[in-house]
């Protein structure tokens, strides 16, 4: 692979496809998300590789609690069981990891373990990942103007916008990555993404690698970002 120039900081990842992958194998679609976090793990192991300073993965929606109730049960199990791992790639690799999104319906022991974690790589900065966790960017938009108007702002600024949603640790995304072909967007980060390069591979998430990754980038280096001017 050739050297990459022009190198996002930020990149969002909507991670679709888990379950229509293990239903074509008829296997459950929990068997889907279990290789999905491999696909993660692939994709972080990408982003040390090619300088990327920040990824965030859109986990678990505010609209995902439509979904069976084992469904679910199975992707916290999975979640819980993939933070309890003593050999665990964030702290093996020095990396920080961050979540958005509102916590609080989800299981005790899931959000012991993530705070957890969360504590014991705090300090980290080589790469910072975040899972966006019961996140909608709506939810976000509207959980933001809510506090502004706590603290009684007579005027409101974009910077006090944006130090009010629940991504002000972080810049907002260059690239937007959506797999297994749907093309929209589902809630993500809609304030944030105003500017992101938008990319739709077909490939389904749990066969998502270095590879795929490398060809967005590639395309990324092509793309002239005006951000509304004239060059």
């Amino acid at each position: 692979m050739k050297e990459l120039k022009n190198v996002p900081t930020h990149i969002g990842i909507i991670m679709d496809g888990n379950g229509r992958w293990a239903t074509k194998r008829g296997l459950p679609r929990n068997y889907g998300h279990k290789k999905g976090i491999d696909a993660i793990e692939r994709t972080i192991y990408a982003c040390l590789k090619f300088n990327i300073k920040y990824c965030t993965f859109f986990a678990f929606s505010t609209e995902n609690w439509k979904r069976s109730k084992e469904e679910i049960d199975g992707i916290f199990s999975l979640l819980r069981d993939y933070l309890k791992k003593e050999d665990n790639i964030f702290l093996k690799n020095k990396i920080k990891l961050e979540s958005i999104g509102v916590l609080d319906p989800f299981p005790d022991d899931l959000v012991a373990e993530l705070t957890s974690l969360k504590n014991k790589t705090k300090n980290y900065d080589k790469l910072i990942v975040t899972f966006a966790l019961n996140y909608g960017g709506r939810d976000d938009i509207i959980r933001a103007i809510n506090n502004l108007l706590e603290k009684k702002e007579k005027k409101i600024t974009e910077k006090d916008f944006l130090l009010a949603l629940d991504t002000k640790n972080m810049p907002e995304p260059e690239i937007v990555i959506r797999t297994s072909g749907e093309m929209r967007i589902s809630n993500f980060m809609l304030y944030q993404m105003a500017y992101s390069e938008l990319f739709f591979p077909k490939t389904y998430w749990p066969d998502f690698d270095e590879k795929h990754l490398y060809k967005i980038l590639k395309k990324y280096q092509k793309r002239d970002r005006r951000f509304g001017g004239v060059r």
